[in-house]
Parts: structure tokens; sequence; C-alpha cells
């Protein structure tokens, strides 16, 4: 920063992007070999790749924020505007399956008997694991916002408890939602209710997931002295992060699980 005129961080040269672009690529296409050849080792392998990428390049952001004093004021402005905006473009990435399954129920086609749920289709109990997964994640809003209020009360006990407390109904979530996968009595080939079911419900799986790997990193970086109560921007996007899962599995939770059953 001594060698310029400006407050802005100008990201240099790093590999991470490339190869995480890479890495997500054969995700995918190792997904679709599991899925249909029922092969699961290209997918194992991009997994590690992928998660060896992500510490990586996590590290290197922690290092620029917390060890290199890159992260001034106004780059966290922008910081913040960027989660504020990758947000708003998650909210409108959940939209069309939520628009989707509006429109498949309220207009039903004849091809599935102008019914809904379509006939055959065996729906879950919206009061048993759904409404559990339902309390699991309202309380782990409310511990995440307790973890935020003890970082800026510099409680550093408090903020470690609760923080793995959000970890721990993270994980909690992820298992109750594969358990009920696994007993479900339908597919996502059984028609358009399948379809948008489990599109609709896997990808807020997956980004509790995300979100709870977030809060992980952000855990480890609290208990080796990387965040404090002027510092700390990334365990408030992450925050911010878990908070929308919150409300888009509210939202799912009342259209799929109540109305749509």
């Amino acid at each position: 920063m001594l060698m310029k005129n400006h407050t802005y961080h100008m990201v240099e040269i790093s590999p991470w992007p490339v190869l995480g672009g890479l890495s997500a690529m054969n995700f995918f296409i190792s997904m679709i070999s599991w899925f249909h050849l029922y092969s699961n080792k290209l997918l194992l392998f991009s997994l590690i790749s992928m998660l060896l990428i992500m510490y990586q390049w996590w590290r290197d952001i922690s290092r620029e924020g917390s060890y290199q004093g890159l992260h001034t004021i106004k780059v966290l402005k922008g910081l913040r505007w960027g989660m504020i905006l990758f947000i708003i473009s998650e909210v409108f990435f959940f939209i069309p399956f939520f628009w989707s399954f509006y429109h498949s129920s309220l207009s039903s086609s004849i091809e599935i008997g102008m019914i809904w749920p379509p006939k055959g289709i065996l729906v879950f109990n919206p009061l048993q694991i759904p409404m559990l997964n339902t309390l699991i994640l309202i309380s782990s809003g409310i511990s995440v916002t307790w973890a935020h209020n003890s970082l800026l009360e510099n409680n550093y006990w408090e903020t470690i408890q609760s923080l793995l407390i959000t970890i721990i109904l993270g994980i909690y979530f992820s298992m109750l939602q594969s358990y009920e996968y696994m007993e479900s009595s339908f597919s996502m080939a059984d028609s358009v209710y399948g379809s948008t079911f489990f599109l609709a419900t896997g990808f807020h799986g997956l980004h509790v997931i995300i979100g709870t790997a977030f809060l992980s990193v952000c855990l480890y970086r609290l208990m080796i002295n990387q965040l404090s109560s002027h510092h700390h921007f990334g365990f408030e996007a992450a925050a911010w992060y878990w908070h929308f899962v919150d409300v888009v599995w509210l939202f799912l939770y009342v259209s799929i699980y109540w109305w749509g059953s």
C-alpha cells in the first residue's frame, strides 16, 4: 500500500480463479458420470481438488485482510456491496424454482391428471422432518446472531460457543435432509412435482453445506485471532449468507412442504 497513491486493493495475479473454475466444471462432469455410470471415483477426486483450491484461495484472502492490511475502509465497502449483490443474485436464482412450482400446481396439465400433487406421489408430512428442519434453521439463525453480537462485545468464548452451535445445527440439518431423501417414495424423475421438489430443496441443501463451510472457516479464523470486534467482515458476510439460507427455507417450507402438499 505504501507504493500506491490510492486506498483501493488491486488484486494480484492468482491461479485460484482459473483452477477453481476448471475444478467446478470437472465436479459437475463427474456428477453426471456418477448419475449415469455409477462411478464416484472422479467425483471424489474433483471434490478433493475443489476443497484444496477453496482452502488456498480463502487463505490468500485472509492474509490480505489480516496481515497485509490491504482491506481498507473503501475496500471493505466494496466487499460489502459485492456480498449484497451476490445474495440478491442468489434470490433471483431461486425465483424460477418457486415460479415453476406454483405454475405447475395452480394450472396442472392434463398429463398429470389436472391434480396437485400428481396421482401416485406420496408427499412428506410437513409436521415431521420438514418442521424439525425449520426449527433447526430458525435456531441456527438465532445462534449466529448471538455469535455476531458476542464478537462485537469482544466476548471471545461466547462467540466460539454460539458459532459452534450454528455449525452443528447446519450439519444436523444436512443429515436430516439426506435421511428425508433416502426415505422419499418418489424421485426426481416422477413428474414435474419430483423435478421441482428435488431441484428447489436440493439446491437449498447445497447452500446450507456451503454456508456451513463458510462459518467453519470463520470459526477457524476466530480461534487463531484473525477476527476482532473491528475486523470481522468475513464473519459478517457468512452471517448474511446464513440468514439468506434461513429465509429461503421458510419460503420452501410454506410453499412446497405445507401449501404444496
